[in-house]
């Protein structure tokens, strides 16, 4: 007996004994069983309540059974549909299989090979609803707006937003290019009190020099040669709210001087005027270089320097949190193909974590899309990756504790799931399987399979579900 809610089942035939026969082996395993006599029938049943199982007639009157396969993937692409055929027509079976079709059935068949085939059916509808289920939560539970990863490195980040998203102090993002430094200033922003105010990012490596001190604090009309109108700047835009400047670095001293006399005021003073403007927001900065050794080298003010160092949070480049990857491919998989469940092959995932990744998140989420925009639409494969990614084979790049993948991603970030919920839940089994919506015959099973320990007694239990 399992507490997992029976799967649908729909037969879809013009003959009213196998309709009949194939219902009573459905029944018999458990199934919620449906019937249709035409493909049209099937596809408004799919409609009102998505099956998890099909078994259809290749040829049905009007539409055929190819066209009930392409109506129910339309509707819920996990479905999983077998073709019935004759034996002269087990070609277009053949065919329906290459277009989605889990399988074909031959006729007349065994009440036996019937059986067997459902109960494969249901095995893999079941595992993937469950896999879709833990990648979910997994994303639910670990990702602040767009921060994805399990790592200790990575949720040593989210402790750090967790703490600063209530405060006003100034704080320094340090990281490498591509980590996501803008990621953690929004956190820190929409997870805290200022969140219903403005957020403005600004790239400072992107301002024009000559016109850097205006972008930032405005100018008044008549300032310069040509200008008509005064303009509000970025840090007015920002007032009452977070301005984010990333690569601060890359502002000369002289901005850096009148930034610091802001912070230290709470006020700004466009270009041209002489009245100052009261300012009262938190700021963010960010930077991929080493702002101490620039203040020791005279290229960054120290005064703003220690300023902005008050609190500093230190991103992990993605070669120092392997382990995420695969969550992080994951992710960036349903962002740019939701619903098409893509498989990433063992050696595709092996160079993936091999790569030393010198764009870090960032490139592994363009090497993501480019491998959708290019691979087949089930799988992602070694061919599918760009150049340099599969030429990479220095494993002594895996940190210790990333074990080179023999089998998709998937497995590792169900392990990582039922271990973090089954701690959750302080080693309660019945708020486990709760939090994540399986039976108890399943969680003994997954837990058995990843050796999370297990009492005497349950024990007992788990081999009793065998």
């Amino acid at each position: 007996m399992t507490d997992e809610p029976p799967l649908r089942f729909l037969i879809v035939d013009d003959e009213q004994s196998i309709r009949s026969l194939c219902m009573t082996v459905g029944q018999g395993l458990g199934f919620l069983c449906n019937e249709a006599q035409t493909a049209e029938a099937a596809a408004e049943l799919a409609e009102a309540l998505p099956p998890d199982l099909v078994v259809t007639d290749l040829e049905l009157p009007a539409l055929s059974g190819v066209e009930v396969l392409r109506a129910i993937k339309k509707i819920s692409s996990r479905s999983e549909v077998v073709i019935m055929t004759e034996h002269s027509s087990i070609e277009f079976a053949v065919d329906a299989m290459q277009k989605g079709a889990y399988d074909y059935i031959e006729k007349p068949f065994s009440v036996v090979r019937l059986r067997q085939l459902l109960h494969r059916m249901a095995e893999k509808v079941r595992l993937v609803t469950e896999n879709h289920f833990l990648r979910e939560f997994v994303e639910t539970e670990t990702r602040l707006d767009g921060i994805v990863g399990t790592s200790a490195k990575i949720q040593d980040v989210l402790q750090m937003v967790s703490r600063l998203k209530d405060g006003r102090t100034p704080v320094l993002i340090a990281g490498e290019s591509g980590t996501g430094k803008e990621l953690v200033a929004r956190a820190i922003h929409f997870r805290g009190p200022l969140a219903q105010m403005p957020f403005v990012t600004v790239d400072c490596g992107a301002l024009v020099p000559a016109l850097m001190e205006s972008e930032l604090f405005g100018h008044e009309k008549g300032a310069f040669t040509g200008v008509l109108k005064s303009k509000t700047g970025l840090f007015c835009t920002a007032n009452s709210g977070t301005i984010f400047l990333d690569e601060i670095g890359e502002l000369p001293l002289e901005i850096q001087a009148k930034l610091l006399r802001v912070l230290q005021e709470n006020e700004v003073r466009p270009v041209g005027s002489n009245n100052r403007i009261p300012v009262k927001l938190r700021l963010i900065a960010a930077t991929n270089r080493d702002l101490e050794a620039a203040y020791r080298e005279g290229k960054f003010r120290k005064d703003l320097y220690l300023r902005l160092n008050a609190v500093t949070v230190h991103l992990p480049s993605l070669r120092e949190r392997r382990s995420d990857i695969p969550q992080l491919v994951h992710h960036f998989l349903d962002r740019y193909a939701p619903g098409k469940n893509i498989q990433v092959m063992p050696a595709a995932m092996r160079s993936l974590l091999q790569y030393g990744w010198p764009g870090n998140v960032r490139e592994l989420e363009n090497c993501i899309a480019r491998a959708i925009a290019l691979g087949e639409d089930h799988a992602i494969d070694l061919e599918d990756l760009p150049p340099a990614i599969r030429g990479e084979q220095d494993c002594s790049l895996i940190v210790e504790n990333v074990t080179m993948l023999s089998t998709t991603a998937l497995a590792d970030l169900e392990r990582i799931t039922i271990q973090r919920v089954f701690e959750q839940a302080g080693g309660d089994k019945a708020v486990t399987r709760k939090m994540l919506g399986i039976s108890r015959a399943t969680l003994y099973r997954k837990l058995k399979r990843y050796n999370i320990p297990l009492s005497p007694v349950e024990k007992r239990i788990a081999q009793s579900t065998h």
